[in-house]
C-alpha cells in the first residue's frame, strides 16, 4: 500500500523528501524532524502505511510534532489510542486523515447517493426505517499479508467506515454474531467474524445492518444486499478479473488522495474532523483488541 500511496501522490505533483521502510531508516528521518526544525525541513505531510500495531506510534509522532498525516486503516489498534490521535489533531488544528478507501469508491458513493435518497423518501412519507435492511459481505482468500491484527480490525473496518457514513455512531446498537478478537489455535476464529448494528434512534430508527468478513475464503467478494419493503437489490464493490480475484478500483484511491490534499489546502474541514472520528469509531466497534 505504501507503494500504491506514493505514486499516485507523486502524480498528484507530490515529491517525497524522505522514505523509511525499515525502523532503523524511520531512525534516521525521526532524528531530523524535532520541534524546532520540522517546519524548517519542507515538510508537508507524512504517510503511514506500516502494520496496523505501528500506526498508533508513528501517527503520534507526527502529530506532536504538528505534521499533517495520512495514515492507512486501521487508525490504531485499540480505541483508546484511535481517540486519543483523534482528539489530539483536533486540539493542534493538525490535519489526520485515515484511509479507509472504500469510502471514496466510486461505485460505493454512487450507491450512497441512491440509497439515502430512497431512505429519506420513506422517512418523507412517515414510513421510517422499518423494514429496511443492509448486508454488506466482504472476503478474500488467505493472504498473508496484515496478519498482525485480527479480521475486524483488518476487513471490517471498511465495511464500517461505509456505513458509517450514512448513519450516526450514537443511534447505533451493536451486537456480535460470531467475533475473530484474538489468534487461537482454531484459525477460522482469528479470520471471520458476523456483526448487526441497528439504528436504534434518529430519523432512521429501525434500519438494520448484518456485516460478514472472512479473510480465509474461497472466494472473493465485495458486495452490499439492500432489502426494502417492496424492493431487493444486490451492488457489487469491486471488479472481477478472469479468475474471479477482485480488482482494485484506482478511482478509491485517487479520491482519497485529492479529498486529503483539499484538507490540507484549507477544505472541508468539518468533513475531515468527521472522517477522522469515523476512523476511531470503527476501531471502538472492532473491540479495539
Amino acid at each position: 500500500m505504501g507503494e500504491r500511496h506514493r505514486r499516485r501522490f507523486e502524480l498528484c505533483g507530490v515529491n517525497f523528501v524522505a522514505v523509511a521502510d525499515t525502523q532503523a531508516e524511520f531512525g534516521g528521518i525521526a532524528d531530523k524532524l524535532n520541534l524546532e526544525n520540522a517546519s524548517k525541513a519542507g515538510v508537508d505531510f507524512a504517510v503511514v502505511a506500516s502494520p496496523a500495531t505501528t500506526h498508533y506510534d508513528y501517527a503520534k509522532f507526527f502529530l506532536e510534532r504538528h505534521i499533517p498525516v495520512f495514515v492507512e486503516k486501521p487508525l490504531a489498534t485499540t480505541a483508546e489510542q484511535a481517540q486519543e490521535l483523534v482528539d489530539m489533531a483536533a486540539a493542534s488544528g493538525t490535519t489526520l486523515f485515515v484511509a479507509q478507501s472504500e469510502c471514496f469508491n466510486p461505485i460505493f458513493l454512487n450507491f450512497r447517493k441512491h440509497f439515502v435518497a430512497e431512505l429519506n423518501s420513506r422517512i418523507a412519507s412517515n414510513e421510517g426505517g422499518a423494514g429496511v435492511r443492509l448486508d454488506f459481505r466482504r472476503e478474500h482468500r488467505y493472504s498473508s499479508r496484515c496478519r498482525d491484527v485480527n479480521v475486524m480490525l483488518d476487513l471490517l473496518v471498511h465495511d464500517l467506515s461505509m456505513f458509517l457514513t450514512m448513519f450516526r455512531a450514537e443511534d447505533v446498537k451493536m451486537e456480535w454474531l460470531k467475533t475473530g478478537k484474538k489468534a487461537s489455535n482454531d484459525e477460522a476464529e482469528f479470520d471471520s467474524a458476523m456483526m448487526r448494528l441497528r439504528v436504534a434512534s434518529g430519523e432512521y430508527r429501525g434500519v438494520i445492518a448484518d456485516f460478514y468478513v472472512n479473510r480465509k475464503s474461497n472466494c472473493d467478494m465485495r458486495e452490499i444486499a439492500v432489502e426494502f419493503p417492496k424492493s431487493r437489490y444486490t451492488v457489487s464493490l469491486a471488479h472481477y478479473n478472469s479468475e474471479g480475484e477482485v480488482e482494485h478500483v484506482p478511482d478509491s484511491l485517487d479520491n482519497e488522495h485529492r479529498f486529503f490534499l483539499k484538507l490540507l489546502a484549507g477544505a472541508c474541514t468539518d468533513w475531515g474532523r468527521r472522517a477522522a472520528q469515523n476512523a476511531a469509531d470503527c476501531v471502538k466497534m472492532c473491540g479495539g483488541v
